[in-house]
């Protein structure tokens, strides 16, 4: 990441932010105020616009030509070219090319020309989409380049009629916006509104949306508003003071979003992808450093915008700090929590490493964290020496309000080597589906990972693509971040500057219909149909679960006008009979479900049933 020097906003910057400087009262909004490369409505030109502090003189080159930007003031410069859609450019700052921050596309990469790319030329088939609202939503986690052998948005398109079978509801697409190199995560991007080039270009992701629409399913897209990748980020080059020194983060000087555009850079950002793209909501990244000291917090102003858009769209928050205030005062939608997927895997591994030290594990504990959402709602958490989740009760959220999964890129891919939760520590295959059995039929909102319905025997490693020095201090740097991890002292560790560390990530397509894979598929698939249509199942409220354990035995109990439902899992070492069972109700008679295929509820270690009346 560049790091400007921090430096005091012009006197002009709000006005200028706004568009009052060359339009009255547009709005900051209206797309005569955008900046970047806009085609015009009538077909006539392309309007370029862009805003600096620094530079004396401005231009656009298109073609090989430049053509001087006039000034409007507050630092705004713009011109309107006969240039169409396809055409290549590139702005010159005091002489010096200078890509684009705000380009559309970026065919040869984030250091090079922008394309001039018309978003409203894509011709929707299905226009009659209005969204999903949360308490609908099974979410499947995919990142494009590992999702296919070809690791495009058309590849990925082929595949959405599986997803719709397997009865995935909503995809959770990881981030797009453009990245230095050929290849990576995407969680360092510098070119925000400019989806990665490898991938395909702005029309496959559409079509890829529009399709997914037509199935039913909704389609949410991965954003990193917190910081900016290390290579690429040409934003100081045209004002230091989209950045400030008054926050930092472990990947660099904060993003200051009291200054107008850098709010602006943000929350247009987000709109486009809504309103261009189609996407149906946004997962933030990493929100509790979205530092933010305006008076209406940034994550506040991002979901009021959302919200007022019309249809259903939502904002999700990956946020550690079990804040219930996300969901009830800053307006968002939902929370991905990590204490039921900690607590899962400190059960079936017993590993007590880095953060999972603040994790006990075993059927008393899965029960109180799914009875409260969470486990940590103020209680003092030894891995920090501090209390965790600031005292605040999650009475206040509702079960679709926390995201819960037993894997996604995170907690595979930050891993020494990539390797999933069914490849870790010993864990059975039984216990494996087993712990699909308790996501799939509790009430929160699950996420699944690419490959996870299967058991998929490809791991998912940490890859970039930086070349020289760079490269080298982002390994280094990963070693150190989770060095309380004793893998990551190994040699063993992949490479992540490697390709063939990337090419190890992309999933196996061949063996969904193998073996273990496929018994594990049917499973999900089976879980999946019940959580669809069972009557009981079907009713998300927290108020009619009750969970508990007796001895190593997982209850969770779900009792609705509809019926009432049981899940029972066994994680201890010995088999258990259900009628044997010491509970504080009666058991329904019903087998609904076993997770290895009985007849007969009895559970062997690591095994689940689904019981009803």
């Amino acid at each position: 990441m560049t790091n400007p020097a921090p430096a005091s906003s012009s006197p002009d910057t709000r006005s200028a932010v706004s568009g009052s400087s060359a339009s009255g009262t547009r709005s900051h909004h209206d797309p005569e105020t955008r900046l970047g490369a806009h085609p015009l409505p009538d077909g006539s030109g392309t309007r370029f616009r862009l805003w600096t502090t620094r530079a004396q003189t401005v231009a656009v080159r298109v073609g090989g030509t430049e053509h001087v930007m006039p000034s409007l003031g507050g630092g705004v410069y713009e011109v309107t070219l006969p240039v169409q859609p396809g055409s290549r450019y590139i702005f010159v700052l005091d002489g010096v090319p200078t890509p684009d921050p705000y380009a559309r596309f970026l065919p040869d990469g984030v250091h090079r020309e922008a394309e001039v790319v018309d978003l409203s030329a894509y011709a929707w088939q299905h226009t009659d989409w209005r969204g999903l609202p949360l308490e609908q939503c099974v979410f499947y986690e995919l990142h494009v380049g590992t999702f296919t052998p070809e690791g495009t948005y058309h590849a990925a398109l082929e595949k959405l009629p599986y997803l719709k079978e397997l009865g995935v509801t909503a995809l959770q697409i990881m981030p797009v916006a453009a990245f230095d190199g050929q290849r990576g995560w995407g969680y360092d991007g510098v070119a925000f509104y400019a989806p990665f080039a490898p991938y395909g270009r702005p029309e496959d992701l559409m079509a890829f949306i529009d399709a997914a629409h037509g199935l039913g399913m909704g389609v949410f897209l991965d954003v990193v508003y917190n910081h900016f990748g290390p290579a690429g980020n040409y934003l100081s080059s045209y004002a230091p003071t989209y950045f400030t020194d008054r926050f930092s983060s472990a990947w660099g000087m904060g993003l200051d979003f009291a200054e107008a555009h850098m709010r602006r850079y943000v929350t247009g950002n987000a709109r486009m992808w809504l309103q261009d793209y189609r996407f149906d909501g946004l997962r933030l990244d990493a929100t509790p450093y979205m530092t933010d000291d305006s008076e209406t917090h940034i994550l506040t102003e991002l979901a009021q915008e959302i919200h007022a858009l019309g249809g259903t769209h939502l904002l999700l928050a990956e946020d550690h700090r079990n804040l219930p205030t996300l969901v009830t005062e800053n307006r968002l939608d939902g929370i991905w929590t990590d204490d039921f997927h900690h607590e899962v895997r400190v059960t079936l591994t017993g590993e007590q490493e880095g953060y999972y030290a603040g994790y006990r594990g075993g059927a008393e504990a899965l029960a109180y964290t799914i009875r409260r959402g969470w486990r940590y709602e103020g209680q003092f958490w030894d891995v920090r020496g501090e209390e965790h989740g600031r005292g605040h009760s999650s009475d206040g959220l509702e079960a679709p309000n926390f995201v819960y999964c037993i894997q996604n890129h995170d907690q595979i891919g930050n891993r020494p080597l990539g390797e999933r939760l069914h490849q870790s520590g010993g864990v059975t295959l039984a216990e494996y589906r087993g712990a699909a059995a308790l996501l799939l039929t509790l009430p929160m909102t699950p996420l699944l990972f690419q490959g996870q319905e299967w058991a998929a025997s490809t791991p998912f490693q940490f890859f970039s693509d930086h070349a020289g020095e760079l490269g080298r201090a982002v390994t280094e740097g990963r070693k150190k971040e989770f060095g309380s991890f004793s893998g990551f002292s190994g040699e063993n560790v992949p490479d992540p500057q490697a390709e063939q560390t990337f090419l190890n990530s992309k999933v196996n397509w061949a063996e969904r219909e193998q073996g273990e894979h496929a018994k594990t598929w049917r499973l999900y698939r089976d879980l999946l149909r019940l959580r669809r249509d069972d009557p009981v199942l079907q009713n998300r409220q927290r108020g009619n679960l009750t969970t508990g354990h007796d001895g190593d035995l997982l209850w969770v109990r779900t009792v609705t006008s509809a019926g009432k439902r049981v899940l029972l899992w066994n994680l201890g070492e010995q088999a258990r009979q259900v009628a044997e069972l010491s509970l504080p109700f009666a058991l329904p008679a019903r087998l609904l479900l076993h997770t290895e295929g009985r007849a007969e509820p009895t559970l062997g270690a690591g095994e689940a049933a689904l019981l009803g009346d």
